[in-house]
């Protein structure tokens, strides 16, 4: 007996584990704990622990007016702020059955795969260091700097806009606008391809990534995993196909779908999207049509009594902004459906049976943002 509790001992058969993976962060915007069991280094059950950043934003939008309502999105979803905020917008603006001018549509639809493509490339550059590719992380930030001076010089914002305003924007864009924007989309045409050859096609990052945290079809569904996350296992689920809004109705792009749901298959998915985001662009920077970039609105805005619903594609899925209007200029209820929220809770399925290390990966493959999450 007990030389074969010595067994189990030197082969670490009886070796259970709980450990924490977080809470922390190098600049305390995002923390989340992982709760692992573990069997030697097999994960046998994940457990998140979310909450450490909860401000309460839903219920702090139930004082504040419409219009200011869209400085509290940015802080979600923070780099996807620019399409947090236009997504409150649009619910306002159906609410009030007004329509934007074809300007705004075309200015809101360009930043939009800006602020996709600066996302993505964060992403890009983090999930790439977290596995060890220390490199990618100048890569990625030395490019998403070229989109966050556009963005400074139209907005005076770099990371949280508020340039979206219901019916329309806050100022028109500036001058150099469009040949800024032209001059990185050529040069980002030259190093996306670089993203590949350094990472993507890197043997020891595809042994890693390869047939690891796979996401099948069905739970994709069931879990309600969107954006590239939820794509890459099939689910066509982009709401700029689904249900087009701005000028999404006057481009033409190929939505992303893989269906081996494996943490390269999300990975490259991403990569993708960063090729049509530009496509998107190419389509409308020289269409932009003349007019004014914002509509008189009065200077208290209420929404009819009801119910309001509005969906859009943030870089890491569906972003839903449900608004409850009892006729007054706060909304009775307001309740923003995330799409971090629903990404996180797959990854005990996509988990389990895996390495600890392979915990990061996958986790970063989901490209998370955590006060999208907390709220």
């Amino acid at each position: 007996m007990a030389d074969e509790i010595v067994k189990n001992i030197i082969l670490g058969e009886d070796d259970d584990y709980v450990i924490n993976m977080g809470p922390q962060h190098p600049s305390t915007h995002g923390v989340l704990r992982f709760e692992v069991s573990l069997k030697g280094e097999t994960i046998e059950k994940v457990v998140p622990h979310c909450g450490y950043i909860h401000r309460g934003i839903e219920k702090m939008c139930e004082r504040d007016t419409y219009p200011q309502i869209i400085h509290l999105t940015d802080r979600m979803d923070y780099l996807s702020a620019h399409i947090n905020n236009e997504a409150v917008c649009l619910c306002v603006e159906n609410a009030l059955e007004v329509e934007v001018p074809d300007r705004v549509k075309y200015i809101r639809t360009i930043l939009d795969e800006l602020n996709r493509i600066a996302s993505h490339q964060l992403w890009w550059c983090a999930m790439g260091m977290d596995m060890g590719a220390l490199t990618t992380f100048f890569y990625g930030l030395r490019d998403r700097e070229k989109i966050l001076d556009i963005f400074e010089e139209s907005f005076g914002s770099r990371l949280l806009h508020s340039f979206n305003t219901p019916g329309g924007l806050m100022n028109d864009i500036h001058p150099d606008f469009q040949k800024k924007t032209k001059e990185f989309i050529q040069y980002f045409r030259k190093k996306l391809p670089e993203y590949d050859q350094l990472l993507s096609g890197n043997v020891i990052f595809q042994a890693r990534t390869k047939d690891i945290g796979v996401l099948s079809l069905e739970d994709a569904i069931q879990y309600g995993i969107t954006g590239p996350s939820g794509r890459a296992s099939g689910f066509a689920c982009d709401i700029r196909k689904i249900q087009p809004y701005s000028a999404y109705p006057k481009v033409s792009f190929k939505e992303i779908v893989y269906t081996e749901g494996d943490t390269f298959h999300r990975y490259k998915a991403r990569i993708d999207e960063m090729y049509e985001s530009m496509n998107i662009i190419e389509q409308l920077i020289d269409n932009i049509p003349e007019g004014d970039h914002a509509l008189k609105m009065k200077a208290v805005i209420k929404l009819p009594v009801g119910e309001y619903y509005q969906r859009a594609e943030t870089a890491r899925g569906e972003l839903g902004v449900y608004i409850v209007s009892d006729g007054n200029k706060t909304p009775y209820r307001i309740k923003f459906r995330s799409p971090n929220f629903s990404n996180l809770f797959i990854i005990n399925k996509l988990a389990t049976g895996f390495k600890i290390a392979d915990l990061v990966a996958i986790s970063g493959s989901l490209d998370l943002v955590i006060p999208d999450i907390d709220r």
